[in-house]
């Protein structure tokens, strides 16, 4: 999740543990992954598996990450998990998430603590992040470190446009070889994620010189420029040609032209980064945190791609993740099979595009609400069933696609501005709910290794170029690809 800039994403100091009551209610189902302690010790290093699917430690054995993506509730929204930094209740959580069989944490690094300006990484946020991982090693967790984004605040300096402005690109690739030559050899690492859900904005200063220079690579002149577009010569001058407007227009090949173009932009920002991090650590794994909209199956418009295309990107990362919650036709609120259906086969049907990367492929986000009603919008209270039930239909549903699942929070968080209200795998004060119970048997059936790739039979392709230029497109596709899902049931 984007935090509150996420537009209706996502619709939507624990107590002290009472431990005595987990361990009664999870009896039966601690499990440490594999070569990892339940306690003290290293991690042995990851590394993807000789045959492309997964992935697996140095002496060979399969790693399937199983776990959650790490903040805490008390500390508002986004939450401020670096500035208020406790390590005596990072410790207490890291025991609890053992208990559900939690073998990874993805955790999120910000500019307001590790790089409030460019060239300076405080000494003091690597000190804690220091801690962190030693909390996470000594309890037998990986940590996943997704890079600086916008959490505690987001510098002016980075605000304006960070994924196509030089300037920017440049401090996080500073950022980076620092990062990573610190902690190189960590093997309690599992990877790092550049940033969470990158989005390549639209019009920014930034963005007009490069779709200006761009152009100028891809067309000799004006005229030729003019004639691919259909447009009159008239007005077309290399330098100030505007970007087009934010406005579907199914096939234009001026709108087509501009998407392929954002998709150059994210290309060189993912590639200058893993280039930054293989400087410093040749053998570290880098991947980035896909939105779901990156297959633009399921867009508001045209702007909503968010230019970070799968099959592009897989040629400049290690492996390839992304997120996903149930938002088709709107906030899923378990009210019908129609529904649970239509998420399903659009689940099935962004899983499945990511993984014809061929690449391990990580859901790095998932979860939906349960056990109670969301504050905001006038959205269907519920069960704790339910959520459990949705978040095991998804694992089961990418099993064989994926070869490792993140659920979104440890905790529910109260403080929150969407469904991550409810989405934890226990109460904010710490309470069991029945997803964690649901999640510690998921993690016992498939974290012990990758399942095999299912055959899913005939499913209907995506037309990018349709997709990304008509939001029409995209739901006319999922049509498509619900009734090709049903039929294969």
């Amino acid at each position: 999740m984007n935090g509150s800039r996420r537009v209706r994403r996502l619709a939507g100091r624990a107590a002290q543990w009472a431990g005595v009551v987990l361990v009664g209610l999870m009896a039966g189902v601690e499990k440490a992954p594999a070569e990892s302690p339940a306690s003290g010790g290293a991690l042995a290093s990851i590394r993807i598996a000789g045959d492309g699917r997964g992935f697996e430690t140095v002496a060979g054995k399969p790693f399937v990450p199983f776990g959650v993506n790490y903040f805490r509730p008390g500390q508002g929204w986004a939450p401020q998990l670096w500035k208020n930094f406790d390590a005596e209740a990072t410790r207490h959580d890291f025991a609890r998430m053992k208990q559900y069989g939690v073998n990874c944490v993805r955790v999120f690094l910000t500019y307001g603590s590790f790089l409030p300006e460019p060239g300076r990484v405080p000494a003091e946020a690597l000190a804690k992040f220091d801690e962190f991982l030693a909390l996470a090693e000594e309890a037998g967790i990986y940590v996943h470190p997704t890079g600086p984004d916008h959490w505690e605040g987001m510098p002016a300096w980075a605000a304006e446009d960070s994924i196509a402005d030089d300037a920017a690109l440049g401090a996080l690739e500073d950022f980076w070889r620092e990062f990573a030559l610190r902690y190189r050899g960590r093997s309690a690492i599992f990877a790092y994620d550049l940033r969470n859900e990158p989005e390549v904005k639209w019009d920014t200063p930034p963005m007009r010189q490069k779709w200006n220079r761009w152009l100028e690579r891809k067309y000799a002149s004006a005229a030729e420029l003019a004639q691919a577009w259909g447009a009159a010569e008239t007005g077309l001058a290399f330098g100030t040609i505007p970007v087009p407007p934010k406005e579907d227009c199914a096939g234009c090949p001026r709108l087509v032209d501009f998407q392929h173009f954002r998709e150059e932009i994210a290309d060189q920002w993912t590639r200058r980064q893993t280039a930054a991090i293989k400087s410093a650590d040749p053998e570290a794994l880098v991947t980035v945190g896909l939105i779901q909209w990156s297959v633009p199956s399921n867009i508001a418009a045209c702007w909503h791609y968010s230019a970070f295309r799968p099959q592009r990107q897989a040629r400049l990362v290690d492996f390839m993740e992304v997120h996903f919650y149930p938002l088709a036709g709107g906030h899923y609120e378990y009210l019908s099979e129609e529904e649970e259906a239509q998420n399903l086969a659009y689940l099935e049907g962004v899983v499945r595009e990511v993984a014809s990367c061929n690449k391990p492929l990580v859901i790095a986000e998932f979860g939906w609400y349960g056990g109670g009603k969301l504050s905001f919008g006038d959205h269907a209270p519920a069960t704790e069933e339910a959520q459990a039930a949705w978040c095991r239909k998804l694992i089961e549903s990418t099993a064989g696609l994926a070869c490792g699942w993140l659920n979104w929070g440890f905790y529910d968080q109260p403080e929150a501005g969407d469904a991550s209200q409810l989405s934890g795998l226990v109460k904010a004060d710490g309470t069991p709910k029945a997803g964690g119970r649901e999640f510690a048997r998921l993690a016992e059936r498939y974290g012990a290794a990758p399942a095999p790739r299912p055959a899913l039979g005939e499913r209907p392709e995506l037309d990018w170029d349709a997709a990304t230029t008509s939001a029409a497109a995209g739901a006319e596709y999922r049509a498509e690809y619900l009734e090709a899902w049903r039929a294969a049931r």
